[in-house]
């Protein structure tokens, strides 16, 4: 991989959480959600929503993703790709009464986001203490 390469990510390096170390589920359907409220009594779990169009979202997202270091089986982590699935991303909000941001984690317990953060916000260790 050239400088350059290593400068300037690939969009599709960049955004393919697949590549990744973090154990990412991509939410592409809407019923999801429901299953999501139900297993958060048993485990926490987290969205990230991530806009591919956007060079901040893209910054926290590869942040996070340099960050992470949970342990797979504490917490069940989503990747929504608000772009694609901007339908869903309107359900989040109002399914688990929370405005939507982008990017923005949600973390989901016993039903109910218990916390939401955006932007700069978003950091592993929060994830941590909620």
């Amino acid at each position: 991989m050239g400088f350059f390469d290593r400068m300037f990510k690939s969009e599709n390096n960049d955004n393919n959480p697949e590549n990744k170390s973090v154990p990412w589920i991509q939410l592409t359907q809407i019923e999801t959600l429901e299953e999501i409220a139900k297993d958060s009594f048993n485990q926490p779990i987290a969205i990230l929503k991530h806009s591919t169009s956007c060079g901040i979202s893209r910054m926290v997202l590869r942040q996070f993703e340099q960050n992470y270091n949970l342990d797979p089986d504490s917490i069940k982590l989503y990747f929504l790709d608000l772009l694609r699935y901007r339908d869903i991303s309107n359900k989040i909000a109002s399914r688990f009464n929370v405005p939507h941001e982008s990017p923005q984690l949600i973390m989901i317990k016993d039903g109910k986001a218990v916390y939401d953060a955006s932007h700069s916000a978003i950091t592993i260790e929060k994830l941590k203490t909620v």
